[in-house]
């Protein structure tokens, strides 16, 4: 089965979960990616833990919600859509004016058609959503609201994925498990990331480890980060935070706090080939849990591979970001893109050519009979690999020099080193920068 579509229809499936960044449809969410990924660990932090500055809060049950109109038509229904209600509302059950109304409904004049995403962790209160139009035609009179949820000492849950390797050095995936019915801003970072995690497994050697967690955005990535800061300083050599990696329109990178680190370098490099008009943002453009792994004192590599960011499409945090937004062939895009990111980290190498001079290929069986354009372009490549594998630089820093493909000339080692032509050390990189071109 194409991955993309593997992936669509695993976000089918999680697509009608209200979820929180606490919760049931965490856990429901997470209970559904055990299938997918057995070794899928769960965890729950109680209300009440301090995580650095912050404290886990209370549990948010919601199993009901609506307003019926002066006429008893019903206006808006969570059950029918669980953007209507404002994330983390507080109980109520009350008959009021359609004044009194307006002070708790949210729409976007701008998006007439959109139902907003709107919540309030921190901050008791209570919401409704809709669409600007629905919005407009609500006729003065009176409404009965109600919302019947529950705030609780309960817990905060997330998942991770360890997938030990040849070494105890890291690579850390995470993505985030809080928004409700939303695609590329929500579905597709988990999805996307679960089979990743089914594809690394599959692999019949991993030369470094790999962790992969889903949590909560924020609030998790600073409780996980809480609980295993020491190990994340000492084991991460790079890393990536999966979110919006689901649609067909753009390709986009975010960078770790200085740019520079391995992470920085093999994104810059897949997208390169990829998409080379892909959007370029600052970290002062962060909004995800870049913001977290890349703080002072924290420092992990994080980077983040997109297709279009968060923040910068229309359909951004509204109902808009459905499952037509996000397709198959853009999760597969996305897919790819972080594949060929692990897979640089994964065999990059340093080359060292074993022969003075330029060895001779014919005898061997690697020059072209043929002298047809991508013959040639092949002995150029070639030549170009073994003109710089002075054993001082990385594949992937030759792959820039040269503007290649790393999986073309990762390849051509491979081939070189086969038939004794090259030497490779595997030394492992330092977990906060690489050196620059």
């Amino acid at each position: 089965m194409n991955i993309g579509l593997e992936i669509h229809s695993l976000a089918q499936r999680l697509w009608p979960i209200c979820r929180s960044i606490t919760g049931p449809g965490v856990r429901e969410t997470l209970s559904i990616l055990q299938e997918y990924l057995p070794d899928l660990t769960v965890h729950e932090v109680p209300t009440g833990t301090q995580c650095f500055d912050w404290t886990i809060p209370r549990e948010w049950i919601i199993r009901e919600a609506w307003i019926t109109g002066p006429d008893g038509e019903c206006i808006v229904d969570f059950h029918k859509n669980n953007l209507h209600v404002m994330g983390y509302s507080i109980p109520v059950d009350q008959v009021m004016t359609l004044e009194e109304l307006q002070e708790n409904l949210y729409s976007l004049p701008e998006q007439p058609d959109a139902i907003p995403y709107i919540t309030s962790y921190y901050r008791e209160r209570w919401g409704f959503c809709l669409t600007h139009r629905q919005r407009q035609a609500l006729k003065p009179g009176n409404y009965r609201v109600k919302i019947d949820s529950e705030l609780r000492q309960g817990s905060l849950s997330y998942g991770e994925v360890l997938l030990p390797g040849e070494s105890e050095k890291e690579v850390f995936l995470s993505t985030y498990i809080c928004h409700p019915s939303m695609a590329n801003n929500e579905l597709s970072g988990p999805c996307v990331s679960t089979f990743l995690a089914r594809w690394l497994k599959e692999q019949p050697r991993r030369r470094y480890s790999y962790r992969i967690v889903f949590v909560p955005e924020t609030i998790g990535s600073i409780c996980y980060v809480s609980r295993h800061l020491e190990t994340l300083r000492r084991n991460v050599i790079a890393g990536f935070v999966v979110t919006c990696v689901g649609d067909d329109r753009a390709y986009s990178f975010l960078p770790s706090r200085y740019g520079d680190t391995l992470s920085d370098r093999s994104a810059r490099h897949v997208l390169s080939h990829l998409s080379p008009t892909y959007g370029q943002y600052s970290f002062s453009e962060r909004g995800s849990d870049e913001r977290q792994y890349c703080m002072p004192g924290v420092d992990l590599p994080m980077a983040t591979i997109m297709r279009s960011k968060y923040g910068c499409y229309p359909e951004y945090h509204t109902s808009l970001d459905d499952l037509t937004l996000v397709t198959p062939t853009g999760l597969a895009g996305g897919f790819e893109a972080l594949q060929r990111a692990i897979e640089i980290i994964e065999k990059n190498r340093t080359p060292r050519i074993t022969v003075l001079c330029e060895p001779q290929l014919g005898k061997r069986g690697l020059y072209p009979t043929l002298g047809t354009r991508d013959a040639a372009r092949q002995v150029q490549v070639i030549s170009d690999l073994l003109a710089y594998a002075d054993g001082t630089r990385s594949l992937l820093e030759i792959s820039d020099y040269i503007k290649a493909p790393f999986w073309e000339i990762e390849t051509l080692c491979s081939t070189l080193e086969q038939h004794e032509l090259i030497r490779s050390s595997y030394d492992v990189p330092d977990n906060r920068k690489t050196t620059t071109c």
